[in-house]
């Protein structure tokens, strides 16, 4: 039997390895889909994951394997601390997207480490994960997932713009819902700004000091994932291969490289909400604390930009998984094949029992 409310624990990790996201939430499900968020924090990755993490795509499958396991066995102690922490008691399920270690579904594969039965087992609750393997067997990209939530909890919305690793963007279109990554954000700007020793530009103030540098703003613009049609999704594979080797060959400063790669986000940002006018765009992720970065968007789009507060900005993503796993309990579904290109809309995800 479907129910009203249910408390779960959302938890995500993301491309620009800021730490695990967790939020305790309640979801009331009568009518319209509502939300509150009661608990939530982020909790850093040491710099040993941290530096693991960033290179998942240089181990071996083996290698992979291993890291996998402890790293299931890292979510489950961080989510049994943040239980304990904040005396939660009441919990359905703990809904974790783990974190993207392979993401090329053009060749069927996705895989996100983290995802384990043992999850269940240490945490004794139950666990609804591994959101995108399916999605990909049906023929999907696997992402984003989080457009689901959009038009769920935020579809007053024109669009819903998240600036985390990448830049990701979705709307209603013709009663549909579309959504794709648009660009690269802090996946690049923050491996330029370590370069400093910083782990990210601050408010963009490093990049504000900079100057554009026109040749390579062209060849990033020029880049042909803009021309093409969505569905499409971005990966770390991708960045290493394409973004870093163009960005490398001019040789510049920092400060010119981050100024010249907000000035490339701020224009294919832009270029896609200004396909309507008088629109209302939601910002979200970290990337909405870049104060130049956001200077920027303003300046490029008569559109009205919404800045939420702190605790929507930094867990949405933690939120939307949790309404993921939510979904999937009650057997609704969770995937929109207008926005990944599956065969047919489904309810994605694992469900493990303790």
């Amino acid at each position: 039997m479907k129910k009203k409310e249910y408390h779960v624990i959302g938890v995500m990790s993301g491309t620009s390895l800021d730490g695990i996201d967790l939020a305790y939430i309640k979801f009331s499900m009568e009518n319209a889909y509502g939300f509150k968020i009661i608990h939530c924090e982020t909790v850093s990755y040491f710099e040993e994951w941290q530096l693991k993490l960033k290179n998942l795509i240089t181990f071996s499958s083996e290698e992979l394997q291993e890291i996998d396991k402890q790293y299931t066995r890292l979510l489950a102690s961080v989510i049994n601390a943040f239980i304990q922490k904040n005396n939660i008691t009441e919990i359905v399920a703990i809904c974790s997207h783990g974190h993207t270690a392979l993401h090329q579904p053009e060749k069927g594969l996705t895989y996100q480490i983290g995802n384990l039965p043992e999850l269940a087992l240490i945490t004794k609750k139950q666990i609804v994960c591994d959101f995108r393997v399916q999605d990909v067997a049906l023929g999907g990209q696997g992402a984003p997932l989080v457009p689901i939530g959009d038009k769920l909890l935020f579809g007053k919305y024109d669009f819903c713009v998240n600036l985390g690793g990448f830049a990701n963007i979705s709307s209603e279109v013709n009663n549909l819902r579309l959504a794709y990554d648009i660009c690269p954000v802090n996946i690049v700007l923050n491996h330029y700004t370590e370069r400093l020793g910083f782990s990210y530009d601050d408010k963009g103030m490093i990049a504000s000091s900079g100057e554009v540098h026109q040749a390579l703003l062209k060849d990033l613009n020029n880049l042909e994932f803009y021309n093409l049609q969505a569905p499409k999704s971005l990966g770390l594979e991708w960045v290493k291969k394409v973004i870093f080797p163009i960005i490398d060959a001019y040789n510049m400063e920092v400060r010119d490289v981050l100024r010249t790669f907000v000035e490339h986000i701020a224009i294919q940002i832009t270029y896609q909400i200004n396909k309507k006018e008088k629109a209302s765009v939601l910002v979200t992720g970290g990337g909405a604390f870049n104060l130049y970065l956001i200077k920027r968007i303003k300046d490029l789009t008569g559109n009205e930009i919404i800045i939420p507060s702190e605790e929507i900005i930094n867990y949405k993503e933690a939120l939307i998984f949790g309404l993921l796993g939510v979904l999937k309990l009650r057997e609704e579904a969770n995937c929109l094949s207008s926005v990944t290109g599956a065969k047919h809309d489904h309810s994605s995800g694992k469900i493990y029992i303790p």
